[in-house]
């Protein structure tokens, strides 16, 4: 049976001897998919995030898989976040709503294309892709996983020798956290900042976003 726990009242996130504090949000340890799957079903619409409590696989306890647990999550519109260590026996992983503008990794439509097939999604789930496809928020990251350089950038590598040699010998997931980074600017003058800071520090080898 999925147990709730509350949070410490007052209590900042951080680490108080040795053990993780959750902060402010609930914390539920289900041990089966099925008492996972329980709880959103129950809290979703009024939660805003939770810490899913599991053991460790060295514990030998029961504990829900990750991959299950974050496709329960999207069939109610949530999504997973940061996973904290406990302590020596159990971790946390934090989900939450999605929220709407934020772009979908191309590993979570996948998943959500088979779960509507299986005829698993719930009804907030469905509201969710909807209102992502409605709003261009479904194909944000399309181009992003293809690691297609956008044409704001490519001139800007152009104009900063060697950028380009840089950033084509960059790993795949170093691209991808600049390429996230420009598509995430809210304002066409913030991409603009943006899209010339990964030049230039392109063109100097530098791989972190400051």
């Amino acid at each position: 049976m999925a147990i709730t726990v509350a949070p410490r009242a007052g209590r900042a996130e951080g680490r108080i001897g040795g053990m993780a504090d959750l902060g402010d949000a609930p914390q539920v340890h289900a041990e089966t998919v099925d008492e996972w799957r329980a709880w959103l079903v129950e809290h979703h619409a009024t939660a805003s995030g939770v810490w899913l409590v599991s053991w460790k696989r060295p514990t030998g306890r029961p504990a829900v898989p990750y991959q299950e647990a974050v496709e329960e999550a999207l069939t109610v519109g949530w999504i997973d976040a940061t996973k904290r260590s406990l302590d020596d026996e159990r971790s946390a992983q934090y989900f939450a709503r999605r929220k709407p503008g934020s772009g979908w990794a191309r590993t979570n439509k996948e998943r959500l294309v088979r779960l509507e097939a299986e005829g698993r999604m719930l009804p907030a789930g469905t509201a969710v892709v909807d209102a992502a496809k409605a709003d261009g928020s479904w194909t944000l990251l399309d181009d992003v996983e293809d690691l297609v350089v956008p044409a704001d950038l490519a001139a800007a590598f152009e104009a900063h020798p060697g950028a380009l040699a840089h950033w084509e010998a960059f790993p795949k997931s170093v691209k991808r956290l600049h390429l996230v980074w420009l598509v995430q600017a809210k304002r066409p003058a913030t991409r603009a900042t943006r899209v010339e800071e990964v030049a230039r520090r392109a063109a100097a080898g530098e791989r972190a976003i400051r």
